[in-house]
């Protein structure tokens, strides 16, 4: 049978590694870590800010620090796992990072913490995508790589909530700080499974030099990005500032596309993010993203501050989530991609998602967790993990090698802007429509702001509902079908075919 030659070719598989389910565990392990550390502080920053004395204008900069580094950094991160090799970036990253929490724990001042928090997020853009890209050059049987990607897809989407269940347990039960001590035990356990499990693999020869202009116009682009998404959430969108920003962030992007098409040594080849699959794997993770923050911020404000839960039934109340997340994540990623496809499977999960949100906008003062608020959380579990791993697979699937790493960073990234974009957006517009609320609602009485806070949580959910339903039209359209072109359920038979002569690496689309 004669093969379209447009498409991507994946490379004959490799001999599996023989201890590649302890590094499945390690690299799930390193992830969590750096999932759940964007979140697992939330919990504690009160206890924080009492204790070192900062004010609540300067305690988003707790969260910011950390997303800044890490969304701006994540490209760099990627290629340099790339260039120095996985392994040694993986263990370069875990030190580091277990540094950085150390440090954070330690810290006894504002300044300090948040210099801590931003070595973390530094180190953490070295780790994550190198995380991903072990994973994807180590699975290269279809069948195991499914099931690899299903509990690395569950830990990228369930992450989040898990931080916030350990956040509170640690605040409440020990202290804030160990909310970052904690990555120290988890650190070291992953180190010294990494340094026996984890395979060195092989760099590629000619060794290629780092893109340098392609490096600093991308972590500008991202740094501008991030940056101006959480100014306009304190600031508002009115501040110029946060204008300036969002548009030198689309010049220096504009800039860094320009330059891949003429660099040499590209730090993201454009192949990679030009394949309609891949494509449409990153978009979807980032909206999936954005709509995720919007549970996890406007659920968790409504369950401390309406229905009075502390720190752990806070945490608790999202295992719901968690289990069905999990639960989605394996079955989609074992029986229902390989045979459906992206382009059937991410749509579903999109209005599962888009689903849940709707029936969030009917929580009133008076509801209750068992009978109003975790069916909703697991229906946006199961979208969640109908999402995520299908996504992520998808991204990664038929990606030369030697760009294994960058490709990883592309997804992390896709998160980390799509979780900035949401959190700036929705928060905005749930402020908005407190305000507003509000205003025709006076005097204002302590029930009528609580009704103006619950109205706000209500327009965020159909926004992000709104969101979702968008994701799911745009996945249906971008997806390929099954058969055409590579995809998950269509890797077997590309990967069983010889490659033509000369071949021995995948082509891009």
């Amino acid at each position: 049978m004669r093969r379209n030659h447009s498409e991507p070719l994946l490379p004959p598989p490799a001999p599996p590694h023989s201890r590649r389910w302890w590094t499945l565990a390690v690299v799930a392990l390193a992830q969590l870590m750096v999932v759940l550390d964007a979140t697992v502080v939330n919990i504690a920053l009160p206890s924080a800010q009492a204790e070192l004395g900062f004010t609540d204008g300067q305690r988003q900069w707790v969260v910011t620090a950390y997303s800044l580094a890490f969304g701006s950094l994540l490209l760099l991160g990627g290629r340099l796992s790339d260039l120095i090799g996985r392994k040694r970036t993986f263990l370069i990253g875990l030190v580091g990072f277990a540094g950085a929490s150390a440090l954070g724990g330690a810290a006894q001042s504002f300044e300090w913490l948040v210099g801590a928090r931003a070595l973390q997020g530094t180190f953490g853009a070295l780790l994550a995508p190198t995380a991903l890209a072990v994973l994807t050059t180590t699975f290269t049987i279809p069948r195991e790589r499914s099931r690899a990607f299903g509990v690395f897809g569950a830990i990228a989407g369930a992450g989040g909530a898990i931080g916030l269940l350990l956040g509170g347990f640690l605040t409440e039960y020990l202290d804030w700080r160990w909310s970052l001590y904690i990555n120290v035990l988890i650190a070291v356990i992953a180190f010294a499974g990494a340094l026996v499990f984890v395979s060195a693999g092989a760099r590629a020869e000619p060794r290629p030099r780092l893109d340098i202009p392609g490096t600093v116009l991308a972590s500008g682009a991202l740094f501008l990005l991030v940056y101006g998404f959480s100014n306009a959430e304190t600031a508002g969108w009115g501040s110029p500032s946060s204008w300036v920003m969002l548009v030198s962030s689309g010049m220096l992007l504009i800039a860094f596309v320009l330059w891949q098409r003429r660099a040499a040594h590209p730090l993201l080849p454009l192949s990679i993010v030009r394949d309609r699959n891949r494509g449409a794997a990153f978009l979807s993770v980032l909206i999936a993203g954005a709509c995720m923050f919007g549970v996890f911020l406007f659920v968790t404000y409504y369950l401390q501050t309406g229905l009075r839960f502390t720190p752990v039934q806070t945490g608790l109340a999202f295992l719901p989530m968690i289990a069905s997340l999990v639960l989605a994540a394996q079955l989609s990623t074992n029986i229902f991609l390989p045979r459906f496809g992206p382009k059937v499977l991410v749509p579903i999960g999109m209005l599962l998602g888009a689903t849940g949100m709707v029936y969030l906008t009917h929580l009133t003062l008076d509801s209750t967790y068992a009978a109003d608020i975790l069916a909703p959380l697991a229906i946006v579990g199961l979208g969640m993990g109908t999402i995520m791993p299908a996504s992520i697979q998808t991204a990664t699937l038929g990606v030369n090698r030697d760009f294994a790493g960058v490709a990883s960073a592309t997804v992390n990234t896709s998160q980390q802007v799509g979780g900035s974009i949401g959190t700036a957006l929705l928060n905005t517009l749930a402020a908005t429509a407190a305000t507003s609320y509000v205003s025709e609602h006076l005097p204002a009485s302590p029930s009528v702001l609580a009704e103006a806070a619950l109205h706000s949580y209500s327009v965020a959910y159909w926004w992000a509902a709104g969101f979702f339903t968008f994701g799911a039209v745009l996945s249906a359209l971008l997806f390929r079908r099954v058969g055409h072109g590579l995809s998950v359920a269509h890797a077997r038979s590309v990967a069983a075919e010889p490659a033509p002569d000369g071949a021995a690496e995948p082509q891009q689309a």
